[in-house]
């Protein structure tokens, strides 16, 4: 059986030669999209009192923290679970890509992909990178596949 690879985009910047697109905000796109959405994972979205606290001017530290707590209380083995089950209901051998309306192409610019990143390589030692236009890492890269 394949690997679970994880990567993370924009509803905006995915291409389907990228993997399964995943959604992971509180809310559904409100444009249409050029593909088709392989699943929601819920346990990667956060809580919507997190978004609200964001939206009111919630400090990155602030939202780093409670996110992590989220994503602790779920417990990686659950998300991986979730991602996995997104995953093999769609193409196991495609990396999941975890979707938001982020764009991190701007110096500073950062949402929860950013955090979920650092948390899952942090816990799992495995990379996640980012498809999207990034300030620091150029152009958008795709898995060797």
């Amino acid at each position: 059986m394949s690997e679970l690879r994880i990567a993370t985009c924009t509803f905006q910047e995915f291409t389907t030669d990228m993997g399964t697109p995943v959604r992971t905000t509180a809310g559904h796109p409100r444009f249409a999209l050029r593909y088709k959405l392989g699943g929601h994972a819920r346990l990667v979205t956060p809580a919507w009192e997190l978004v609200q606290q964001a939206r009111k001017g919630l400090a990155e530290d602030g939202y780093q923290f409670q996110y992590r707590r989220q994503l602790t209380a779920a417990g990686i083995d659950a998300i991986r679970a979730e991602l996995t089950a997104i995953a093999g209901a769609n193409d196991l051998d495609a990396p999941v890509v975890l979707l938001c309306f982020d764009k991190l192409g701007v110096a500073g610019n950062w949402c929860h992909r950013t955090h979920f990143r650092k948390f899952w390589t942090e816990m799992t030692g495995e990379d996640v990178p980012e498809l999207g236009a990034t300030s620091l890492a150029g152009p958008p890269t795709l898995f060797d596949i």
